[in-house]
This record gives C-alpha cells, sequence and structure tokens, in this order.
C-alpha cells in the first residue's frame, strides 16, 4: 500500500460536561472501510471529574486521531465550533503565530491540549466537518451518549492539564 492509498477513516467526536466546568467526558466513534465494503467501528470514551465542554471537545478529537497506527485520510466530524473554527478560520496558526496569545492578547486556554491535537495532526490529511449538536446525526448522536455515560461512570480520572 502506497502512500497515495492512505487508509479512509471517519472520526465523530464530542465533549460533555455535566456542569462547566463540572464532571466531562467525551465519546468518540471511528469508522474504517474495509476493501471488502463492510464497515469497522471502534468507540472509545473516558470520563473525568472536573474539566470544561471545550476540553473534553479537544480530547476527543486528539484521542482519535491517536488512536491511528499510520497516516490516514480523515474527515473528523465534531459539533463543536470552538474545534471547527479554531483550525478552519485560522485561529490556531494565528494563537501560534502570537506565541499562544489570542487577538486581544489574552493568554489562549486549553493549550496543552492544543499543543497536543497539532501534533496528533501532523500524519494525517484531515477535513474537519462541523455537524448541529443534538440534531439527530446518527454518530453525533451516538458519540455524546458515550460522553454522557463515560462522566456518569464511577471511574472518573483527573484531568490534569485542567486549571
Amino acid at each position: 500500500m502506497g502512500e497515495m492509498n492512505k487508509p479512509l477513516v471517519d472520526i465523530y467526536t464530542d465533549g460533555a460536561c455535566s456542569g462547566n466546568p463540572g464532571k466531562g467526558g467525551y465519546g468518540v466513534v471511528l469508522r474504517f472501510k474495509k476493501s471488502n465494503g463492510e464497515y469497522v467501528s471502534k468507540e472509545l470514551s473516558e470520563g473525568f471529574e472536573t474539566t470544561t465542554n471545550n476540553r473534553m471537545e479537544l480530547l476527543a478529537a486528539i484521542v482519535g486521531l491517536e488512536s491511528l497506527k499510520k497516516p490516514c485520510k480523515i474527515t473528523l466530524t465534531s459539533d463543536s465550533k470552538y474545534l471547527i473554527d479554531a483550525i478552519e478560520k485560522k485561529w490556531l496558526d494565528s494563537w501560534i503565530s502570537k506565541g499562544w496569545k489570542t487577538a486581544s492578547k489574552q493568554p489562549v486556554k486549553n493549550v496543552d491540549l492544543w499543543k497536543r491535537l497539532i501534533d496528533a495532526m501532523k500524519p494525517h490529511e484531515i477535513d474537519f466537518v462541523w455537524v448541529k449538536g443534538h440534531a439527530g446525526h446518527e454518530f453525533n448522536e451516538i458519540c455524546d451518549r458515550l460522553a454522557v455515560n463515560a462522566y456518569n461512570g464511577d471511574s472518573l480520572k483527573q484531568d490534569i492539564g485542567f486549571e
């Protein structure tokens, strides 16, 4: 399989919080089409004691990308304007060029996760797609359920980067 034939992967992500900040979780569905036309799906989720919705949205995308073993051509679908706009509207490039400051010279929030996302994106070709949350998109709804179930679970982790 040459460089021209990168595997095509669909990644659907969502983050959720109970309170913001509060208990939070993320949900990810990865879908890969095998050569026989069948889809293979993988679901990932995790819950945290105290975090924010935006951190969970970012972490969902990061974990989805980090779970891939080789460079892929990806369509990443999220209902997070924060995530999608930062990429598509080049906010991220601007923050980096300004030393992680916003247009109003404020420190960018969640720098730890943005840096991790940049690293996770490097090997891949990614199209980011925004979908409206809670609007009946099949995989967005599954991700939301995974995220909510994760933060309602027993084994919540610490979100180390949350301040």
